[in-house]
């Protein structure tokens, strides 16, 4: 039996331990915050739910998918794992924490993996003992839905170690795509300036937020317009992204929309706070 540790239980790491649960993998779901454990595990519940409920799924997978996940506040229940997937809020300093203690934890054979989806690999590699198994792997939002997984190299990162995290990523039925170790990689490096320029449209008066959206939905047939997925990703993601990019490419090409930070300094971040470019009521 395969197990994996994902290590934050926010609204990417639920969506992770889910899909391991649901494709067979036993799962240790690790945060240090027992309400956000509680919280993962019952977004998790209603997504299942939901897929049985529409028949996506049986009621046997429903609940072998619920079996297998486990919940832990300490770190040590990682071990015994075959890849530990780090999901927790998109901030250096914690990413290198927790890669340096999983690193003192766990054999050398254990891939580290980080859905980081900005920070450097390199770098969250370089506070291990064993740069060669750390990796990206950039899970989209939702997790359950989304089909693609960015598998990013790091500069020091094993051939045998992308092999193996591409071919987990198949197994969980999504599709790998490799890429080398960039700021924003590619997925964020398109996509964030483009959020930012439709932020800039709404701050200097050229059209709504929904004008904005119905643009790009209705006439280049994004399924989603950029300031409600902005919204879903987090403004504040969004922001911190934006930074990355900033700091390593250019710092005037991606320097972010004044409203987007004021927005941010006010706590609208989008669905998860209940109000950003839309308000929401769940």
């Amino acid at each position: 039996m395969s197990k994996v540790a994902v290590v934050g239980a926010g609204t990417m790491g639920n969506g992770i331990a889910h899909v391991f649960g649901q494709h067979g993998w036993d799962v240790v779901l690790i945060d240090v915050s027992e309400a956000a454990l509680a919280a993962g595990l019952a977004t998790i519940r209603k997504y299942v739910e939901r897929l049985e409920k529409k028949g996506a799924i049986s009621h046997q997978l429903a609940a072998d998918t619920l079996g297998r996940i486990k919940t832990s506040k300490s770190l040590d229940t990682a071990k015994g794992s075959q890849i530990v997937v780090e999901a927790a809020t998109e901030n250096p300093g914690i990413k290198f924490e927790i890669f340096t203690a999983l690193s003192r934890l766990l054999p050398p054979d254990t891939v580290l993996a980080s859905n980081t989806s900005s920070i450097s690999i390199s770098e969250i590699a370089k506070h291990t003992n064993g740069p060669d198994k750390v990796i990206g792997m950039h899970f989209m939002n939702p997790v359950p839905v989304m089909k693609l997984v960015e598998v990013i190299r790091g500069q020091e990162t094993s051939s045998d170690t992308v092999k193996q995290t591409v071919e987990i990523v198949r197994d969980l039925g999504k599709t790998p795509v490799e890429v080398n170790d960039a700021p924003g990689f590619v997925s964020n490096r398109v996509l964030m300036p483009m959020i930012n320029e439709a932020i800039f449209c709404v701050q200097d008066g050229i059209a709504t937020a929904a004008g904005v959206d119905e643009v790009m939905k209705l006439g280049m047939n994004h399924p989603l317009g950029p300031l409600a997925l902005a919204d879903l990703i987090g403004l504040d993601v969004c922001l911190a992204i934006l930074k990355v990019l900033q700091d390593g490419l250019d710092a005037h090409k991606y320097q972010p929309a004044p409203l987007l930070e004021k927005m941010v300094a006010q706590g609208q971040l989008g669905r998860k706070s209940g109000q950003g470019f839309y308000a929401y009521r769940d």
